[in-house]
C-alpha cells in the first residue's frame, strides 16, 4: 500500500501529473492530496492488483539492484595528470571497473586539507574534462573540509583541495564533493524498471540492519551496467558490500512495495 500525500504530488508537477491519476486499489490518499487533485480537475483511476505494473515489468517479482561501494577517489583532467605525474604522462590501467571503459589506475595522489591528509587515494581513468575528488563525510572530518553532496560533474560552488603527486602539487579551486547516491542503468534496464533519466528511486537494504535510501537518482546511458553506487559511509551504515543487492520499493516519492523490517 502507498500513502499518497500532497508533497508527493507536488514533486510530480515538473513532469506533469497524468489525468486521470492512476492509483492502486489499496493505495490511500491524504485529504490534502485529494483536495490537491480536485483543485486541478484531476480524477482518479483505480487500478486492480492484476493491473498494477509499475516497477514490476508485468510480474509480481520484486526487482533488485546490485550494489557497488565506492571508496574515496580522484578523477583528473589531462592537464592535471601531466602536472602531477610528468609531461606526456598517461594513466596506467590497474583494474577494470563495473562501468564499461572505466578503470582504477595504478596512480595515486595525496589529498591535503586544512586539518589533515589522506595518502594513496586512487585515481580513476580515463582522464576527464575537469578534475573531481569524491570523498565520504568521514573523510571530510579528517581533512577539515565539508563538501556538499552532489552528483558527479555538478561542481559549481564546491570547495577545492590540494592534490600532491610525485612531480608537484595541484590546488583545485573547486571539485571536492560527497557523491550523491545514484543508480546506473542501461536503456534496457530503464525500460524494465519503467523509469526515466533523473527519476528518484526508493531502495531498501536487506540483512540485519535494513535501511531506506529514499532519493536515489537514476542515471541512464547505453553503456551503463546496472549498479547502485554508495560511498563507504552509506554502505557501512547499511552493512552492505559490493555485489550485495537492494530492493526497489518505490519511485518519485511513492511506495510500490511494503517495507520489510
Amino acid at each position: 500500500m502507498a500513502l499518497i500525500t500532497e508533497s508527493c504530488l507536488r514533486a510530480q508537477l515538473v513532469k506533469g501529473i497524468p489525468n486521470p491519476f492512476p492509483v492502486n486499489e489499496e493505495d490511500k490518499l491524504t485529504p490534502a492530496a485529494s483536495d490537491f487533485l480536485k483543485s486541478r480537475g484531476i480524477s482518479l483511476l483505480r487500478k486492480t492488483k492484476a493491473e498494477t505494473s509499475l516497477l514490476h515489468n508485468g510480474s509480481a517479482e520484486e526487482l533488485r539492484i546490485p550494489v557497488g561501494v565506492s571508496n574515496r577517489h580522484v578523477h583528473l583532467s589531462e592537464e592535471h595528470v601531466e602536472l602531477l605525474f610528468g609531461d606526456g604522462y598517461r594513466l596506467t590501467p590497474f583494474k577494470e571497473l563495473s562501468q564499461t571503459g572505466q578503470f582504477a589506475a595504478r596512480e595515486t595522489v595525496t589529498l591535503a586539507g586544512p586539518k589533515g591528509v589522506l595518502p594513496q587515494v586512487r585515481v580513476l581513468g580515463p582522464s576527464r574534462g575537469a578534475s573531481q575528488v569524491e570523498i565520504s563525510r568521514t573523510d571530510g572530518y579528517l581533512l577539515g573540509i565539508h563538501p556538499p553532496v552532489r552528483l558527479s560533474g555538478h561542481l559549481q560552488d564546491t570547495p577545492g583541495i590540494a592534490l600532491i603527486g610525485p612531480k608537484q602539487m595541484v590546488m583545485l579551486s573547486e571539485g571536492l564533493i560527497v557523491a550523491k547516491n545514484h543508480v546506473h542503468m542501461s536503456v534496457d534496464d530503464a525500460k524494465q524498471f519503467q523509469v526515466e533519466q533523473g527519476d528518484r528511486l526508493i531502495l531498501q537494504s536487506t540483512g540485519d540492519r535494513p535501511l531506506l535510501f529514499a532519493d536515489v537518482v537514476v542515471r541512464i546511458h547505453g553503456q551503463y551496467s546496472l549498479e547502485l553506487h554508495l560511498d563507504t559511509d552509506e554502505a557501512n551504515a547499511a552493512q552492505l558490500r559490493t555485489k550485495d543487492y537492494v530492493r526497489v520499493i518505490g519511485c518519485n516519492g511513492q511506495f510500490t512495495h511494503t517495507i520489510r523490517g
